[in-house]
């Protein structure tokens, strides 16, 4: 069963939302009482962190490695740090692709490590101190825009413009993690994902600066194109990798949406293969759903990479440089 984010929580007007309002009233008082309650720690190395402030994708993982290939770029040492959502690690850990699975450490740290060293900590204090330890010069966080217990130098707040915050409510009456007016106050700047067709910017009212970017196709992407294929994704939003390979040229013919880090099993994979086999079409999936494929399925299943790419170099510069360990001059 694929579990969706309600439909009230994209609507204002929704009885639904108001009657929740007083458990979402406890959850907001909770998490200031933790935030007011605890000492961040304070590394020894810049922390960037990318995070969001809904429920769900919203572009973080994409954006976490273009924050920590710009500094990769600039001769810094970058480790990247995550919780290690849906694995059985606690860490800090440091992620080995070629020895850990998406059971053990999740499926978004096995990404980051195909591109930089990649640290798991349900800690994050004791991650980031691990990654300084073994030569770091900025930990770029995965998440953990609303965790307290490490001190940020930067944060980067990201959010998709095609599905906005909802109806601005914290669960369980909307899709908010945190009010928005919270988010902000310890945000340096929004990276905003994709065309704003959800009023983004006039919900920021041009209180940071924004960032705005785009999820383009990887290398290896044009080979969908005037291909026939049935997609399957277990991503916050599933909408918008179809999309994507729309955009591509690729004549989509079938999709099926699973829950988020959902961990695929044999029979899942036998039945997609099968689906796709009688429309003569391809198998495609996200570089995210195939690390929790099981074994033995990648040699039928294509995969889309993805990656997020700037519009405006010298904005991102003049936000990312106030990070580096060494004053540079962003270019």
């Amino acid at each position: 069963m694929v579990v969706r984010a309600p439909e009230f929580w994209q609507r204002c007007d929704s009885a639904l939302a108001r009657l929740l309002w007083p458990a979402s009233l406890g959850w907001i008082a909770a998490a200031r009482l933790r935030r007011a309650l605890t000492t961040p720690f304070v590394a020894s190395v810049p922390v960037i962190c990318v995070g969001n402030a809904v429920v769900g994708g919203a572009g973080k993982t994409p954006a976490a490695l273009a924050v920590a290939r710009w500094y990769a770029d600039r001769g810094v040492a970058v480790h990247l740090l995550s919780r290690g959502y849906g694995g059985r690690i606690a860490g800090p850990h440091r992620v080995d692709p070629a020895v850990d699975s998406a059971a053990d450490v999740g499926d978004e740290p096995l990404l980051l490590a195909s591109r930089f060293p990649a640290w798991i900590a349900r800690d994050r204090a004791a991650g980031a101190r691990a990654a300084a330890a073994a030569g770091a010069g900025v930990v770029v966080m995965d998440d953990g825009l609303q965790n307290p217990g490490l001190a940020k130098t930067l944060s980067l707040l990201v959010a998709d413009g095609g599905a906005g915050f909802g109806n601005g409510r914290v669960v369980p009456a909307g899709p908010m993690r945190e009010p928005l007016d919270d988010a902000l106050g310890r945000a340096d700047a929004v990276v905003l994902v994709g065309e704003d067709r959800t009023g983004i910017f006039e919900r920021l009212g041009g209180r940071r600066a924004v960032l705005t970017a785009r999820i383009v196709p990887g290398p290896g992407a044009r080979l969908f194109r005037g291909e026939r294929v049935a997609a399957f994704a277990g991503i916050g939003r599933p909408a918008k990798f179809y999309d994507t390979l729309r955009g591509l040229g690729a004549l989509v013919v079938a999709t099926r949406d699973f829950p988020d880090h959902y961990r695929y099993r044999p029979e899942d994979v036998m039945a997609m293969v099968e689906h796709a086999a009688k429309r003569d079409a391809v198998l495609v999936t996200t570089a995210k759903d195939a690390v929790r494929l099981p074994p033995g399925a990648m040699n039928m299943v294509h995969v889309l990479p993805v990656e997020l790419e700037w519009d405006d170099a010298q904005a991102v510069a003049a936000v990312l440089a106030r990070a580096l360990p060494e004053k540079g001059d962003g270019a």
